[in-house]
């Protein structure tokens, strides 16, 4: 038997190409690519899906569910990147570290959502404290985030990339930038799905003036339980959790500085890896607590995890493709 073969539909947007990049340096898989003059012909793309063992969906979401129903052949794995079914019922959740079983379970699906950026930091950070009772599922959270400017693709980037220059040496340019204040994101059912609350959280995300990074954060005031966990507890909890994952590191309690620099903890840190960092920063006189995650939002939070499920589910080591990416 060959190579299994992958085709990326939507390899030119920004999670696309960096799929891409990782897989088009290795040998044991065959990408197969689409004429850039053919990428919005639907027979071309539908039968270069029909004719992948593995099929990774790298478009808005109203694209990948037409896509989906495109795929006839039965022996087709699709592997979405975009919201469409990310809390779908017949979609197994792509994040590996979730829970004991989701890796075999990722491996036996025939369809795969990619985890949202914003949700991998939440999620990795409040599931396992929900699923020990130390964060009761009625709590209110509330999750503040920040990201780098390439979260919003190849257009955002191209605009913020120009107003930038334009802008170079005023007061034009703002360091940092909330969104979303609608309420209702899209990623907050996932949030929610996956951590097992029974309400969405509070969500406010926001832009940072930089192109790649996150940092997402959880305030937690403990004071509010009838038994509040400490600060050791929680942290103990996480690194429990994810002893044995290769991609969730826990910093250290008592020294947290081991993943930071100094005072602050910087956003960028974790680009060009695979990784999500956590800490826990807690204060049990005052019975509160801060979670946060720390990941590269086209890393772990997209392309990166994209190729790890890959690997999943075509069997093969699953850090392939990721030892510096």
């Amino acid at each position: 038997m060959g190579n299994p073969k992958v085709f990326i539909d939507g390899e030119a947007g920004t999670t696309g190409l960096q799929i891409y990049t990782r897989l088009s340096q290795r040998s044991d898989i065959d990408l197969i690519s689409i004429d850039p003059a053919h990428r919005k012909d639907p027979a071309e793309r539908a039968k270069l899906l029909n004719a992948a063992d593995v099929a990774i969906l790298c478009l808005p979401d109203a694209a990948a569910r037409e896509a989906v129903s495109w795929v006839t052949q039965p022996s087709v794995k699709l592997l979405d990147a975009s919201t469409a079914h990310r809390t779908a019922d017949d979609w197994v959740y792509g994040f590996p570290e979730l829970t004991a079983d989701q890796r075999s379970k990722i491996a036996s699906a025939s369809r795969v959502s990619n985890p949202g950026c914003y949700p991998t930091g939440f999620i990795a950070c409040l599931s396992p404290l929900v699923s020990a009772g130390l964060i009761p599922t009625d709590f209110p959270v509330t999750v503040n985030a920040i990201s780098g400017y390439s979260g919003g693709g190849n257009k955002l980037i191209d605009q913020y990339e120009s107003f930038h220059a334009e802008a170079a040496g005023t007061e034009s340019i703002q360091p940092y930038s909330p969104y979303g204040l609608s309420f209702g994101h899209k990623h907050v059912k996932e949030m929610q799905q996956y951590t097992g609350l029974s309400h969405t959280p509070v969500f406010v995300p926001a832009v940072g003036d930089f192109k790649q990074g996150m940092v997402v954060q959880i305030p937690l005031p403990l004071w509010t339980l009838d038994s509040p966990p400490t600060g050791q507890k929680i942290h103990d909890t996480l690194a429990q959790h994810y002893q044995a994952e290769p991609f969730v590191q826990v910093a250290p309690y008592s020294e947290p500085s081991v993943l930071r620099d100094g005072t602050f903890l910087e956003a960028k840190t974790a680009n060009q890896t695979n990784q999500v960092q956590l800490f826990v920063f807690a204060n049990d006189e005052s019975q509160e607590a801060l979670l946060i995650a720390r990941l590269d939002n086209l890393g772990k939070g997209a392309s990166g995890a994209a190729v790890q499920n890959l690997n999943i589910m075509l069997g093969l080591p699953e850090s392939a493709g990721l030892e510096t990416a």
